[in-house]
């Protein structure tokens, strides 16, 4: 692979999938944190100062490898995609400063307080620190998926005279026609992420120590809020496709394999698609589905990829999105057959906890599966009908782009590895360290030292 264009955009799609999985749990972790530290605030139970003890850790390490991913995915849009902020870094540029001014600052502000403050400040400061971190991980998420969500559906943007585009209304910036959907389905799915490591770990906790009050209390939060947030995602998710056909109709053929324009559109369930001969092999199909889904009728008119010259990749989007959904839908069934098996109070047995501790980080899998159609699928434009990704690249040789994108998969394979044998190890330990410590009131006051 010497392609430089494409090496390019392999390494920066590295690092954007390495770092995406941090920030999807950290979102939602903080308002899990700011819910356990309001129980134990109200309850004074040791299981709930174990469980924030042990979680507080668990959100500063995530928090830590989100943010040495994200520099480094800023240093790439200098080095792979230059002219990306000659051309948009009018717009790019001050949203990505609103997010380090109102939110980021907002998270570093208190989250020291949050981390190591509980025994040095009030109660109620500790509270409102751990309010604002959470509020900052928000407000975080919104900017950095306005800008995404522009790139995606541009809207309210203007042409200068030096030829870089401009805004001519933030509103329309900000709020472009996906980002309402994509902001909301990405929130869902940090929520998901958060409740399946959640509930995953805690069964991993159970499993080591099924005495653990602490891992059991979280247990049934986590597969609760997933029982929830999971069909919600379905329909959520649902609607981001109808909004996507509006505005991005060659992406929403991809993701079907539609080859040809045509009424009653197949659904295809499974198969191989084969972009040489713009068929797809072995296919699964149910007829007229796709119509009926995406045009509510069976007999509605779905554009193929022969309809656009200018389209994705059909395989990765195809492929993805299969994998997210059918990870959708294994997260209801698993919610529900969780919070079942835990109705009225009783305990889980030992396969349901495998089962759990198995689905830890399915949410993670989803939000890369996710992440591969949303981008790849907006190809060949970086942003769409304003950029092309050709036209945004560097001219860095591909020799280059092959030893540096070499250097990332060996340290972001060694950082992963290292992050989930840390993460596995504070999970057992803090199951061993709340099975053996008394709740009593000298641990109480001295819980965050």
């Amino acid at each position: 692979m010497d392609d430089p264009l494409l090496l390019a955009r392999t390494q920066f799609g590295i690092n954007i999938g390495f770092h995406i999985l941090f920030p999807a749990l950290t979102i939602a972790l903080a308002w899990f944190l700011l819910a356990f530290r309001i129980a134990y605030q109200r309850t004074r139970d040791f299981a709930w100062l174990a469980t924030y003890r042990l979680w507080v850790k668990i959100f500063a390490l995530t928090f830590a490898m989100g943010v040495v991913s994200g520099v480094v995915m800023s240093f790439q849009f200098g080095t792979n995609w230059p002219r990306y902020m000659t051309k948009v870094g009018a717009i790019a540029g001050p949203l990505l400063a609103y997010e380090v001014l109102t939110a980021f600052f907002l998270e570093a502000t208190f989250l020291g307080v949050m981390l190591f403050g509980m025994s040095r400040v009030p109660d109620w400061l500790h509270i409102v620190s751990s309010t604002m971190v959470a509020i900052g991980t928000t407000v975080s998420a919104f900017w950095i998926l306005a800008l995404n969500s522009w790139m995606h559906t541009p809207a309210g943007h203007v042409l200068a005279a030096d030829g870089q585009w401009i805004a001519a209304s933030w509103w329309d910036v900000v709020f472009n026609p996906s980002f309402p959907y994509r902001f909301t389905h990405m929130m869902i799915a940090s929520g998901l992420t958060t409740s399946f490591v959640v509930a995953g770990l805690s069964a991993w906790r159970l499993l080591r120590a099924s005495s653990d009050a602490g891992a059991l209390k979280t247990l049934r939060i986590g597969l609760g809020v997933a029982a929830v947030l999971a069909p919600l995602q379905i329909y959520v998710g649902d609607q981001h496709g109808l909004e996507t056909l509006r505005y991005q109709p060659a992406k929403i053929a991809a993701i079907e394999a539609i080859w040809h324009t045509q009424r009653g559109a197949p659904l295809t369930l499974v198969g191989i698609p084969d972009e040489t001969e713009m068929r797809t092999r072995y296919a699964l199909e149910v007829p007229r589905g796709a119509s009926l889904i995406l045009r509510h009728s069976p007999d509605a008119e779905i554009k193929g990829i022969d309809a656009f010259p200018d389209h994705p990749p059909v395989g990765p989007v195809f492929f993805a999105f299969r994998l997210m959904v059918g990870i959708a839908f294994l997260m209801v069934v698993v919610a529900w057959t969780g919070s079942w098996l835990l109705r009225g109070g009783r305990r889980p047995a030992r396969l349901p906890l495998w089962i759990l501790a198995g689905f830890t980080f399915s949410g993670w899998v989803a939000v890369d599966a996710g992440w591969i159609v949303t981008e790849i699928g907006r190809q060949p434009w970086v942003v769409t009908g304003v950029l092309r990704t050709a036209d945004a690249a560097g001219d860095i040789s591909g020799a280059q782009l092959g030893a540096s994108l070499t250097q990332y998969i060996v340290t972001y394979a060694l950082l992963f590895v290292a992050y989930i044998v840390v993460l596995t190890h504070l999970a057992g330990e803090g199951a061993s360290a709340e099975a053996k410590a008394p709740p009593g009131p000298e641990i109480q006051m001295k819980g965050a030292d």
